[in-house]
C-alpha cells in the first residue's frame, strides 16, 4: 500500500495481511479523495477503524490538518505507528487503539484535534448489518455525533458491501453515494443542532466507555486497557 499523492505522495505503507483489514485500491482511493478534495483542507480527521492508517494518511498527505486513529487490532495498531514514525508526524496524529463499539471519540492529550470535521467510518462488512436500533455500533454513531467529538454540518464518510442493508441515527442524513465494483461509499451529514432534538438522547453508561484518560504508552500514544 502507499501514499497516492500530496505531501508523501508514493510513500508506501505497511499493510496488515490476511482479513483483519480491507485496504482500499490505489484507484478507488483517487476517485475518493478526488470528490474529498476541498472538505480535507485544514480539518480534523477520525480515521475509525483505522486498520494501518492508508485513508488517514492520505487525509493528512491531501491537507487535512490532524488525524486521530481508532483501531482496535493490536497488529494494525503496531503497524500503524510504524507508518506514523516513518512519516515523521507524530504531532499531527494520534493513534487510539481503543473499541470502536465502547469509545467516547474524546481522546486525551489531542488539543486541537476535535472536535472531528471529518470521520472516516469503514467497520469490518459483517459488522454494517448490525448497526441498526439498540446495537452497540448504532450507539457509537449517535455518540460520534455529539456537539464535542464531530463539529456542526460534519461529514462521516462510510464503506460498505454493495447493497447493504443498515440504519444509521436520524442524526446522520445522507448526502451522497459513490458506487463501485463491489463496494458503495456513503457521505452522511451532522443534521444541524436546529434540526436535532437531542432532549431523548440516551446516556450511555461509563462502564461501556473506554476511561476518559486513556494510559499514554511509551510511544506517547493513547491506549485502551483492554487492548493489551
Amino acid at each position: 500500500m502507499r501514499i497516492i499523492r500530496g505531501r508523501f505522495g508514493r510513500r508506501k505503507l505497511l499493510s496488515n495481511p490476511g482479513d483483519t483489514t480491507r485496504p482500499i485500491t490505489d484507484k478507488v482511493k483517487e476517485s475518493l479523495f478526488e470528490y474529498l478534495e476541498d472538505e480535507l483542507q485544514g480539518a480534523r480527521v477520525a480515521d475509525i477503524f483505522a486498520g494501518t492508517g492508508t485513508i488517514g494518511l492520505e487525509s493528512l498527505s491531501r491537507g487535512a490538518t490532524s488525524i486521530v486513529f481508532f483501531e482496535r487490532d493490536r497488529k494494525a495498531v503496531e503497524l500503524l505507528r510504524k507508518n506514523v514514525a516513518t512519516l515523521k508526524i507524530e504531532d499531527e496524529t494520534l493513534c487510539w487503539a481503543t473499541d470502536v463499539m465502547k469509545t467516547s471519540f474524546r481522546p486525551k492529550n489531542c488539543e486541537g484535534m476535535t472536535p472531528f470535521d471529518i470521520a472516516f467510518f469503514d467497520p469490518p462488512y459483517r459488522m454494517v448489518q448490525d448497526i441498526v436500533p439498540g446495537k452497540l455500533l448504532f450507539k457509537s454513531l449517535e455518540r460520534l455525533a455529539r456537539e464535542d467529538v464531530t463539529s456542526e454540518n460534519a461529514l462521516l464518510v462510510f464503506r460498505t458491501p454493495s447493497r447493504a442493508v443498515f440504519q444509521l441515527p436520524d442524526l446522520w442524513q445522507l448526502d451522497r453515494k459513490l458506487e463501485y465494483s463491489r463496494m458503495e461509499v456513503h457521505w452522511f451529514r451532522k443534521k444541524s443542532s436546529e434540526e436535532t432534538d437531542t432532549s431523548q438522547e440516551e446516556e450511555v453508561p461509563t462502564d461501556e466507555l473506554v476511561p476518559e484518560e486513556p494510559l499514554t504508552t511509551a510511544e506517547g500514544q493513547n491506549e485502551d486497557p483492554d487492548s493489551k
